[in-house]
């Protein structure tokens, strides 16, 4: 056992400060304050003073990281996945681009090969696959020789204990009806994103099952006054999370803040769409079979499209926070307890009874400073043993 004490823990929606959270066999079995939440003699006691404790952080959509590319190696997921926890990241959907359907399934075949024997890491929850199915009028950076009209043969098998989790497609195309509803009915998540769905096009995807959208703004048409399109259907539809990604490259401060105000943390995902060269110095790298350049502060293609990014988790929760004036609890949600409704997923994404033990710690600064993943260390082992200091010896 592992007793927390003198922590600011967010739950993300509730605050102890004080706080204590016990931990036992890599779960969570109490969360409150010093005056609810005892421990056992002989519990192992972490003085977490000056630090904020928050639930892990689920990322929805990255594409490699620290050299690797998903789409072109899919087995480095795990050693991408060692490393993610630097940045808060406990649990990942890699994301796989617009490739051959045999390229998505060698993906799906080395999650389902499993963990490496030693792995300790962000767990890839299954994968997101974005593309084929994208309307080549908004392809952003996808090669369009690989692009094809959606079909359920293409998609038959795909289910999330197979590894498929989220897809992401245009609604618009031909045949992309019988898709969503065979998707949705296997309890895959389906996205709308690369599209030139109209705004009642994009209704009407939502009505079949459609529940989120993918990098919200981007490959997709502005957002219009007279034609809404696919934005605004997503920025109105109350039952839809958009995905975000807030590096100020992608989508301007301004309009962030707009999707805040019209989504809230309930239904806003923050996103980074980070691709191999996350983690590295600047030069040439891959997205799929496609060059890429990499700069100081972007990622484009040789004509100049934006390909990902190089934003990591713990930046854009800061981003959001100072583009919009939310609070850190309500950023918080962005990461944790939204993505995990998303997902279905009812065991992370909070700090409560039953919950894995997987604790992103904060400086005051919002910095990370340390990852726990089922109660043990992903990062930062060093804060762990330097604030180690005894046991309980016996009461609260």
């Amino acid at each position: 056992m592992l007793l927390l004490d003198h922590a600011t823990l967010y739950t993300p929606t509730q605050c102890y400060d004080p706080g204590r959270l016990l931990i036992a066999d890599g779960r969570i079995v109490a969360v409150g304050t010093p005056d609810h939440v005892s421990a056992p003699a002989g519990t192992l006691v972490l003085d977490a003073h000056g630090l904020i404790v928050t639930p892990g952080w689920l990322e929805l959509q990255i594409n490699g990281g620290f050299g690797h590319d998903f789409t072109e190696a899919p087995t480095t997921i795990w050693e991408v996945a060692r490393q993610l926890p630097r940045y808060g990241v406990t649990a990942f959907l890699p994301t796989i681009v617009t490739s051959p359907l045999t390229q998505v399934e060698a993906a799906l075949e080395a999650w389902r090969s499993g963990r490496p024997g030693d792995f300790h890491g962000a767990e890839p929850l299954g994968w997101h696959v974005e593309g084929p199915f994208l309307n080549p009028g908004r392809k952003g950076a996808h090669n369009p020789v690989h692009l094809q009209l959606p079909s359920q043969a293409a998609v038959e098998g795909w289910r999330p204990d197979q590894g498929v989790r989220l897809v992401t497609l245009a609604p618009e195309l031909p045949g992309a009806e019988a898709v969503i509803r065979y998707l949705v009915s296997a309890g895959v998540r389906v996205s709308a994103g690369h599209s030139l769905a109209t705004y009642e096009q994009a209704l009407h995807a939502f009505d079949l099952g459609v529940t989120y959208g993918t990098h919200l703004f981007n490959a997709m048409p502005p957002l219009e006054h007279r034609a809404p399109g696919l934005a605004g259907a997503l920025l109105t539809r109350s039952d839809v999370t958009v995905g975000l990604i807030a590096d100020g490259i992608h989508v301007h401060p301004a309009m962030i803040a707009l999707a805040w105000r019209a989504k809230g943390p309930q239904h806003l995902n923050l996103v980074t769409d980070a691709i191999a060269a996350l983690g590295m110095p600047p030069g040439e790298y891959r997205l799929g079979d496609l060059d890429i350049r990499v700069d100081a502060t972007s990622v484009r293609l040789p004509d100049g499209t934006l390909a990902g990014s190089l934003l990591s988790l713990d930046t854009a929760v800061r981003n959001l926070m100072a583009f919009t004036g939310c609070t850190l609890p309500e950023a918080l949600c962005t990461v944790t307890i939204t993505p995990a409704s998303v997902l279905g997923l009812s065991d992370r994404g909070r700090l409560a009874p039953g919950y894995r033990a997987d604790l992103v710690f904060l400086s005051p600064e919002h910095d990370v400073v340390m990852t726990l993943i089922g109660g043990q260390p992903a990062f930062g082992a060093e804060i762990l043993e330097e604030r180690l200091h005894g046991r309980v010896e016996a009461g609260p």
